[in-house]
């Protein structure tokens, strides 16, 4: 958890509201420097290692190292003014819906001075727009457009690295404005209020930044990287179509769950309010980046490498890949539905059968049901389902588990996070609830 301590710089009328952070994760300056590369480096690496016209193997000779930095060094290649226009096309063209779609409005949590914003749900109306539009496009143009979009994957993916680090230092520099004439500084993260820049630009430094009612967070937390990974998926598969004439059982058991996963976080759109995500992170290059190049460039390696190196499963490994990816979203789905409802209305008849303890805080920690087996039940079977998507690659390449490997270690950090937030806040009950519910993702095992 963060520690933070108020700032004694003089003339500072924030300093009650945003405290200076003395405690910084990632080891601070050097670790947010080390994040930043390291991804850069992974996200080229695992292009121009795994492509079409290399195969896709870990380069472990100093001539493929080479090779790569060659590729790497003739930017022409993948940085195109094409793909930044029509990127940026693409982020406008949500952020226009964002605003004119019809829903909904919950508010977010109450924030450290009382506040709570508003937010439109409208993320899967969007969503749903967007894939109409699309149709629209296949109708007129035919496929064509969608091989534009996997043909140039790379230049797309450069345009949207541009384009999350460009909004990270708008953001950053924007955070040091004030309010109301100069007497109300912005809400700052806990954690990204250190002092040093590039720290402060890499964690994130305002909590909330908006543009008029466009709360940036938010809006890139669901919008342009769920549904860019989803317009990836279908274009590789439809490159595959093209190239091959067939769409292979394999690419079915990758995207299918994927698409089922990003429709799911759309549907549950206002649960994304509770996540530490939106309620503590300040929104800076780790986020933004995350949001909108990570997760649909990373994230649909399985369907790019089935686009050119198609696996065909027999009857009964596709059954059992299906099956796993199933039981693990019902685990994911159901857990989280579970805590959710019992969040909302503790006293609901339909939950008359959950145990818990109350704790000093007047919190109460469910014991029983899903949250019974163990702490982070849901997280096991979000993991398990990624697995099952990396399964359908087959065993010809560790690259395209990747996916699933940084997914552990996401999911780690994420829990490590979580059980240190609890124990500040639950205290001695939280020792409590772990006695009765001991295990952290597998029951009778870990």
């Amino acid at each position: 958890m963060e520690k933070s301590k108020p700032s004694k710089s003089p003339g500072n009328s924030g300093a009650l509201l945003n405290p200076r952070t003395t405690h910084r994760e990632f080891f601070g300056f050097p670790g947010s420097v080390a994040v930043m590369t390291i991804t850069t480096i992974v996200l080229y690496v695992w292009y121009f290692s795994c492509s079409e016209a290399t195969g896709c193997q870990l380069p472990v000779t100093k001539t493929q190292w080479s090779a790569i930095a060659a590729h790497a060094a003739d930017y022409r290649s993948y940085v195109s003014l094409e793909a930044l226009a029509y990127y940026t096309l693409w982020w406008s063209w949500l952020a226009m819906l964002y605003f004119v779609i019809p829903g909904r409005t919950v508010q977010g949590v109450a924030l450290r001075n009382g506040q709570r914003l508003d937010y439109p749900i409208n993320g899967l109306s969007s969503f749903l727009v967007t894939l109409c539009t699309a149709a629209m496009v296949h109708s007129k143009f035919g496929i064509a457009p969608f091989l534009w979009i996997a043909d140039h994957f790379f230049q797309l993916a450069t345009a949207s690295y541009i384009f999350s680090t460009s909004q990270a230092l708008f953001v950053y520099l924007r955070s040091f404005r004030h309010l109301s004439n100069g007497a109300q500084p912005v809400m700052l993260a806990l954690a990204g209020n250190s002092g040093n820049p590039v720290y402060d630009f890499f964690i994130g430094r305002e909590l909330n930044p908006r543009i008029g009612t466009l709360d940036l967070k938010y809006f890139n937390e669901l919008r342009p990287g769920i549904m860019g990974w989803v317009v990836l998926n279908v274009s590789f598969a439809i490159k595959q179509y093209h190239t091959l004439g067939y769409v292979s059982n394999s690419m079915w058991l990758a995207i299918v769950p994927q698409i089922c996963y990003c429709i799911d976080t759309l549907l549950f759109e206002s649960k994304v309010l509770t996540t530490m995500d939106i309620t503590t992170d300040g929104f800076g290059w780790m986020l933004s980046f995350g949001d909108l190049t990570w997760v649909p460039v990373m994230y649909s390696l399985q369907a790019r490498y089935l686009a050119f190196h198609p696996v065909h499963h027999s009857t009964v490994s596709t059954v059992l890949i299906a099956v796993m990816a199933l039981a693990s979203f019902l685990v994911f789905r159901l857990s989280n539905s579970e805590k959710n409802a019992f969040r909302i209305n503790p006293n609901d008849p339909s939950l008359s059968h959950l145990r818990f303890i109350k704790t000093e805080s007047g919190s109460k920690l469910l014991i029983s049901g899903w949250w019974g087996l163990a702490r982070h039940i849901n997280y096991t079977g979000d993991w398990m389902y990624g697995l099952a998507q990396c399964l359908a690659t087959g065993f010809d390449t560790p690259m395209t588990y990747f996916f699933s490997a940084y997914f552990l270690v996401l999911l780690l950090h994420r829990n490590y996070r979580d059980e240190c937030k609890c124990r500040e806040k639950y205290k001695k009950d939280w020792d409590r609830y772990c006695e009765l519910v001991p295990y952290m993702f597998i029951p009778y095992v870990i």
